[in-house]
């Protein structure tokens, strides 16, 4: 009997994936809303997207076996309203917003796990007094500010002085209500404390700044039971916020990897996250032998989909589809082809640019044969636009282009790397430093 499973903003690449998983061959997957609704936009209309999906699903002749996503925001937050109205494995809005909603999730942190956060305050950007009722907070320069709820890096900056500060409330003001407003739509939806209550969508966090070695803890929730399941290691840029490259499998020691593990168990259930994934994100400081929760993501990370498969045999969009079926994910082990892989960001640190010259189809072609069989490479400009029209970028880089690719050992991927890169010719003008 065939299981009818709609994807959320399915594109053309994540079909293919989706063909590749174990035990699918009795499964029909069904776009969901269109990249374009999704996340090739910056106009969230949270009740417009709910309204268009539900007509899909309600005019649909079958049954209504999964309903599934892979992105960040709009869609993992409507996941769980979609779910709870046709009767569909996924977590409840409230568990889901204790981790999304980034005070929220502090709070409930700071209940369970207090010794591996930072300090913390919420702060309204349009509030004048915000700096000092910060410092009143105990909180001191440096430290991190970003929204209550963004995707990916965008919209974070480091203080490190009050004109630090002026200048992302600056660009704060300008930017946080695309994501704010729709996100007090979610938030009205559901059961909040009063005191959760009164941090709204347009609010920030400040943070104590955290660091050292980062990476993503992938796992599942499946009848109470927390899965983690992989540790992908998060490599920057040197000096900078700048993501470089994600690694798979983490070189981070067994034991630190064990810790992660261990804290990942203990606030998944406080939280009474359940038949969902999600991918966690700490740091660990080798100097003080700490470690350090970043915060939880209530989706896999698409970015590391083909790691896995590399590395595994399978995207682990397999826990996604497995979970949504409520079926125990089938999520294989170092059965891939590669030891190792990583999906490498190629950036340019300008303020602005216009894009002068990208790679033909062609380039491009030749440039992946450079690496291992697989090697897949993703242009995201295109001539004469300007780097700023480029959506979820973080505030101190452009991503042009990302390439993913497996070797057998570390040194030998970032050579392989380093040769690819040599065949890509992009060029900028208009450039702002």
């Amino acid at each position: 009997m065939t299981s009818n499973v709609f994807v959320i903003g399915m594109n053309d690449l994540n079909a293919e994936r989706l063909k590749r998983l174990r035990g699918v061959e009795d499964v029909t997957f069904h776009p969901l809303l269109t990249p374009a609704q999704v996340y090739e936009t910056q106009d969230f209309d949270i009740p417009a997207m709910l309204s268009d999906a539900e007509a899909t699903l309600d005019a649909f002749d079958g049954s209504i076996d999964a309903i599934v996503g892979y992105m960040d925001f709009p869609v993992s937050t409507m996941l769980p309203i979609l779910c709870r109205k046709y009767g569909t494995p996924q977590a409840s809005l409230e568990a889901l917003l204790k981790c999304e909603h980034k005070y929220w999730s502090r709070s409930v942190m700071r209940e369970s796990i207090p010794d591996h956060i930072p300090k913390f305050t919420a702060f309204d950007p349009f509030d004048d007094n915000a700096l000092s009722k910060i410092g009143e907070a105990e909180l001191r320069f440096p430290f991190f500010v970003k929204p209550i709820k963004s995707s990916g890096s965008r919209l974070g900056f480091r203080i490190d002085s009050p004109e630090d500060f002026d200048y992302a409330t600056e660009k704060l003001r300008a930017e946080i209500r695309t994501i704010g407003e729709p996100f007090d739509h979610v938030l009205a939806q559901a059961d909040l404390p009063d005191e959760i209550r009164a941090v709204e969508g347009h609010y920030c966090m400040a943070e104590q700044v955290i660091g050292g070695r980062q990476c993503t803890v992938e796992g599942y929730v499946q009848g109470g039971e927390v899965v983690p399941y992989g540790t992908v290691d998060s490599i920057r840029y040197p000096q900078v916020l700048s993501f470089f490259y994600y690694l798979y499998p983490s070189t981070l020691p067994p034991k630190v990897q064990d810790k992660m593990w261990e804290i990942t168990r203990t606030i998944m259930s406080h939280i009474g996250y359940d038949d969902a994934a999600f991918n966690v994100e700490y740091y660990w400081d080798e100097v003080q032998d700490k470690i350090w929760l970043l915060e939880i993501n209530t989706r896999i990370a698409q970015s590391h989909c083909d790691l896995f498969e590399m590395v595994d045999g399978v995207s682990h969009q397999q826990v996604t589809i497995d979970l949504g079926l409520g079926r125990k994910p089938d999520m294989p082990h170092r059965e891939g082809a590669q030891n190792v892989a990583a999906e490498f960001f190629y950036r340019v640190f300008f303020n602005d640019a216009t894009v002068a010259r990208v790679p033909s189809e062609a380039e491009i072609q030749v440039a992946a044969e450079q690496g291992t069989p697989g090697t897949r490479i993703g242009n995201h400009v295109s001539r004469g636009m300007r780097l700023s029209e480029l959506p979820e970028q973080d505030a101190y880089s452009y991503a042009i282009a990302s390439i993913w690719m497996g070797a057998s050992k570390h040194s030998k991927l970032l050579w392989n790397y380093d040769h690819v890169l040599k065949k890509l010719d992009y060029e900028f003008t208009d450039i702002a430093e």
